[in-house]
C-alpha cells in the first residue's frame, strides 16, 4: 500500500482523478495480453513529459519501482505489474503534435492509439505502416516498446524500421531527444534502435518521432486457399525464392479458419487445410504482373487463387485475419500465443515442426503467421484450470522456441521477451552476449527502478 503522503503528492502532479489506489480499480492493471497477473501499489496517468518526470524522481525518493504501461496488449508478460511497483499509464498522453509530409514524420505522444494515428494520417493521403493486430487498441509507445510487426512487415518492416527518434525520461529522472526529424541515421550510438524493443526497462517514451509515406496509389488482394497447410508453407517459400516482395502475406490454418468464420462470415471453405492472404501494392500498372506472377506460384500447389474484387470482399478477409487471436475463446477458454521466427526459406520446416509439438504433446494447437517474414503464431489452446493441461502446454511452448532455434531462427519476432521469454534467452544468446545486455541495462538504470524482472535480471 503506497502511504499517504505518496499518495497526496502524486495527486499534486496529475491530478486527482489520474492516481489509482483502490482494489477494484487496480484490477484491470494487473494483466496483459497472457495469462499471467500482478498487484501494483497504484496506477498513475500523467499526461505531459514534466509530470512523468516529477513521478520519477517521487519514486526514486521512496524507492518504488515503476511499470509503463500502454493498452496492455502485450504478449509477453512486459507490463505485468512487479512487486513493490507503481504502474505508469500512458493513457492520457494521445497528442499528435504534428504531420509533418513534406519531412514524411509525424511527432505523437505515446498513449496515441495505432488506429488513430492511421486515421488521421490518411487524411494527408499517408499512413504508418507497422500495424499489429491489435492496432486498434495497440498504442504508438506500445509498439516501440516491444518493436512490434505486422501484417506489412515482409514489405515495408517492424517499428525499428520507422521511429526516427525519442524524448525518453531515463530512471534518474533527466531527459533526453534521441534522433528526430531526420531521416539520416543519427551520429554516435544509435541510442533511438536501444530503447526501441527494451520494454521500458531503460527509459521510458514520452514522445516519438514517426517515420510515415504515402498511401501507395493501388493494391490488389488475393486468397491462396489449400488442402494442406504444408502446400501453403511451400508457397510461401517459393514466392519469397522467387523474389517477390509481396506488402503481406499471411497464413492461417484449419482451426483459424473455422474460428474466424464463426464470427466473420467472410466465406472461407471450412474444409480448408490453410489459406495464405497476399496483398501486392504500388503503381497501378503494375499490380496484372505480380498478381499474375503470384498466381502462377500459387496454383501450383493451391485448389483455389482469387483476387478480391471489391472494398467490402477485402475487408472482409482482412477482418478474418485480424480476429484470429480472440476467434479461438469459441474452442478452449485459454491459449497460449507463441511469436516463433524462422528464417524465411525454412518457413515450410516450422510449420513441420509446429505439427510435430502438436502431436508430440497431444495438444491443440492453431496457426496464424506473417508467412512473409517466417513469423509464426502457433496458439495452443488449453483451459487454464487444468493444472496438469497447462503444464504440459508450457512444455509445447518451450518445444517450440528450441525448435526454431535449431532452424536458425529466433524465439520472438515482435512480441518482446518480458516474463514469458525470459527464461529462453540464455538458449539463443552467447554468455557474452546476455553479459552485454546485463551491461547495457545496469548503464540506463544501476537500481533497477525500471520494469523490474522484464527481460534480463541484473
Amino acid at each position: 500500500m503506497l502511504a499517504k503522503t505518496v499518495v497526496k503528492r502524486l495527486k499534486e502532479i496529475v491530478g486527482e482523478k489520474n492516481v489509482v489506489t483502490d482494489k477494484v480499480g487496480l484490477f484491470s492493471y494487473g494483466y496483459d495480453g497472457t495469462l499471467l497477473a500482478g498487484e501494483a501499489l497504484g496506477v498513475v496517468s500523467p499526461q505531459t513529459t514534466e509530470q512523468v518526470v516529477e513521478i520519477v524522481k517521487l519514486m526514486n525518493e521512496q524507492n518504488i519501482k515503476l511499470v509503463p504501461r500502454g493498452a496492455g496488449t502485450n504478449e509477453s508478460g512486459g507490463t505485468i505489474p512487479s512487486e513493490n511497483s507503481v504502474v505508469i499509464s500512458f493513457s492520457k498522453m494521445i497528442k499528435i503534435h504534428e504531420i509533418d509530409t513534406e519531412n514524411f514524420v509525424a511527432i505523437v505522444d505515446p498513449g496515441v492509439i495505432n488506429f488513430d494515428l492511421q486515421v488521421e494520417l490518411e487524411k494527408k493521403n499517408f499512413y504508418f505502416p507497422p500495424d499489429p493486430s491489435s492496432y486498434k487498441a495497440s498504442t504508438i509507445g506500445g509498439n516501440v516498446g516491444e518493436c512490434s510487426g505486422g501484417p506489412k512487415c515482409f514489405k515495408y518492416g517492424v517499428t525499428r524500421d520507422y521511429i526516427l527518434g525519442l524524448e525518453v525520461v531515463l530512471p534518474n529522472g533527466k531527459v533526453i531527444q534521441t534522433g528526430g526529424r531526420n531521416f539520416q541515421s543519427e551520429p554516435g550510438y544509435d541510442l533511438t534502435r536501444i530503447i526501441v524493443g527494451s520494454e521500458g526497462t531503460l527509459g521510458l517514451v514520452t514522445k516519438v518521432f514517426v517515420r510515415v509515406i504515402p498511401i501507395p496509389r493501388a493494391k490488389k488482394t488475393m486468397l491462396a486457399i489449400y488442402e494442406k497447410i504444408e502446400d501453403a508453407s511451400q508457397t510461401v517459400a517459393d514466392i519469397v525464392a522467387a523474389g517477390i516482395i509481396p506488402t503481406t502475406l499471411e497464413l492461417m490454418d484449419n482451426l483459424l479458419i473455422n474460428t474466424t468464420e464463426d464470427f466473420t462470415h467472410a466465406g472461407i471453405p471450412r474444409d480448408a487445410g490453410a489459406v495464405l492472404i497476399i496483398e501486392v501494392d504500388g503503381y497501378p500498372e503494375d499490380m496484372d504482373g505480380q498478381v499474375k506472377t503470384i498466381g502462377e506460384i500459387a496454383k501450383k500447389t493451391a485448389k483455389e487463387f482469387k483476387v478480391a474484387q471489391s472494398a467490402v470482399e477485402v475487408n472482409q478477409i482482412w477482418t478474418s485475419r485480424r480476429s484470429a487471436f480472440g476467434s479461438v475463446a469459441r474452442v478452449r477458454p485459454s491459449y497460449g500465443v507463441n511469436d516463433i521466427t524462422v528464417p524465411r526459406s525454412n518457413f515450410p520446416k516450422a510449420i513441420g515442426g509446429v505439427l510435430k509439438v502438436a502431436k508430440d504433446f497431444g495438444v491443440q494447437i492453431g496457426v496464424v503467421a506473417h508467412a512473409g517474414d517466417g513469423n509464426l503464431h502457433p496458439l495452443i489452446l488449453f483451459d487454464q484450470r487444468n493444472k496438469e493441461e497447462t503444464e504440459t502446454v508450457h512444455a509445447a511452448e518451450e518445444a517450440l522456441c528450441m525448435m526454431a532455434l535449431d532452424l536458425e531462427g529466433t524465439i520472438s519476432g515482435e512480441h518482446g521477451i518480458g516474463l514469458v521469454k525470459k527464461k529462453y534467452l540464455d538458449k539463443e544468446f552467447t554468455p557474452a552476449s546476455m553479459e552485454a545486455f546485463r551491461k547495457i541495462k545496469f548503464s540506463f538504470d544501476p537500481t533497477n527502478r525500471f520494469n523490474p524482472g522484464k527481460i534480463i535480471d541484473l
